[in-house]
């Protein structure tokens, strides 16, 4: 596959590194974007905590093994520059000058301490795209706080959004917002530099991941400010309810085998008729053929003997079989898949390119996640693997920047690259 071009006319200094950055250089790197990581050679690169960390492919460790490095880091080009020394940072500020965006989601002012604040990007280019991307923001209050992506979780309130009820939030069990902040950042890239075409000018992008979080909270927000209706009561259904549009049955159910589930949702009462054809005469026995469970209002008042029933037949079938005969009736139905039946039990892994094999330079082939969208003219491509530990320095600093290869080598032993 040749490498997308769509974004082939774009160059980004990048400093990103775990997800809630990486992710989103990496959206745009697979569309064909130049991404040169820049990486500290003191600390091996280790600014970006996942780089050598695992999971790892086999038995190898190291710095260049990191399997979540290199998913997040795929087609991205990577140098080592020393900012302590004045060599180090002159490379850094050459590479600004030709680049359009420089990308961070470094905590509050640390660009700023290592003498690459706003003001002087706009010195070494005046049209520059800084787009800094922290849990609480650049401003304000919590400016100077920390976080990890459960942590922006927790204070924007989708913590609180997900739990069964009467127990503790249960939360999303993994960095949803490191996944989601990623691609806040790639939207306010594009959307700076359009406005960039538009007007030739520059500017500073400040984004905070607490912010984006807030904002995924949509009615739940209106629904308190208008009605002071909480998101968690006890009169309130949980997670696996749903009463926003009403839709009874709605909910995951334990299947035969261990820990195996299923989804089912009756959007209205003609999918709850189209289930109780597929129960068929089971539906007596397991007590769901009783008057009250005809339309929604009667399944919402009685859903605890709703669910009951429902969980006695699904607890001894298959859940793939109760998915094929509820989908075949026109009901929305979906086995709970576990990653491995995702990825190579599913026929789309192939189809949509959703998990391609990339050459990685120290692994060899890698899957990797692919992205979630296709282009009918400037599709993205994913064939390279994350760079090593300032695999590109020659090329950048060489062919970008005119350095002999003997300068490089001189930088190299004086610690500045």
């Amino acid at each position: 596959m040749a490498r997308s071009q769509a974004l082939s006319h774009l160059r980004i200094c990048d400093f990103t590194g775990q997800l809630a950055g990486a992710g989103a250089t990496r959206w745009l790197a697979a569309f064909g974007a130049e991404v040169i990581r820049i990486e500290d050679p003191v600390k091996q690169g280790r600014w970006d905590i996942l780089r050598g960390s695992p999971p790892f492919k086999d038995d190898r460790r190291g710095i260049e093994y990191g399997s979540g490095f290199n998913n997040h880091n795929v087609e991205k080009l990577g140098v080592t520059a020393n900012l302590r020394t004045a060599e180090g940072r002159e490379l850094v500020e050459e590479l600004v000058a030709i680049s359009d965006v420089v990308s961070e989601n470094f905590a509050s002012g640390v660009m700023a301490r290592m003498g690459l604040g706003y003001d002087r990007l706009q010195e070494l280019r005046s049209d520059i795209i800084y787009v800094s991307n922290c849990g609480f923001g650049q401003t304000g209050p919590y400016r100077d706080y920390k976080s990890w992506g459960p942590i922006a979780q927790a204070v924007s309130g989708l913590t609180h959004s997900s739990g069964l009820a009467g127990h503790e939030p249960a939360g999303w069990g993994y960095s949803y917002m490191d996944h989601t902040g990623g691609y806040y950042m790639a939207m306010a890239i594009m959307m700076a530099l359009l406005h960039r075409d538009r007007t030739g000018e520059g500017q500073w992008v400040d984004m905070s991941c607490t912010e984006a979080g807030a904002g995924l909270h949509g009615a739940d927000l209106l629904d308190w400010s208008v009605n002071g209706q909480p998101l968690r009561a006890p009169d309130l259904p949980d997670s696996n309810h749903a009463t926003s549009p009403a839709m009874a049955p709605h909910q995951v159910y334990r299947c035969a085998g261990d820990d195996n589930w299923v989804a089912i949702a009756c959007r209205d009462d003609l999918d709850w008729q189209s289930l109780r054809s597929v129960l068929g005469e089971q539906a007596s026995a397991l007590g769901l053929s009783a008057p009250v469970f005809e339309d929604v209002d009667g399944r919402l008042a009685n859903q605890q003997a709703l669910d009951d029933g429902m969980a006695r037949w699904c607890r001894d079938r298959s859940r793939f079989d109760i998915e094929t005969d509820l989908q075949a009736a026109g009901v929305p139905a979906a086995a709970v898949a576990r990653p491995g039946e995702r990825i190579d039990g599913d026929i789309a892994t192939g189809s949509r390119r959703m998990w391609p094999m990339i050459d990685h330079p120290a692994m060899g082939g890698v899957r990797v996640d692919g992205e979630p969208v296709r282009f009918s003219v400037t599709d993205w491509s994913i064939e390279r693997g994350a760079p090593l530990l300032g695999q590109h320095n020659h090329y950048v600093f060489g062919e970008l920047l005119g350095r002999s290869a003997e300068e490089i080598e001189r930088l190299e032993d004086a610690g500045a690259i």
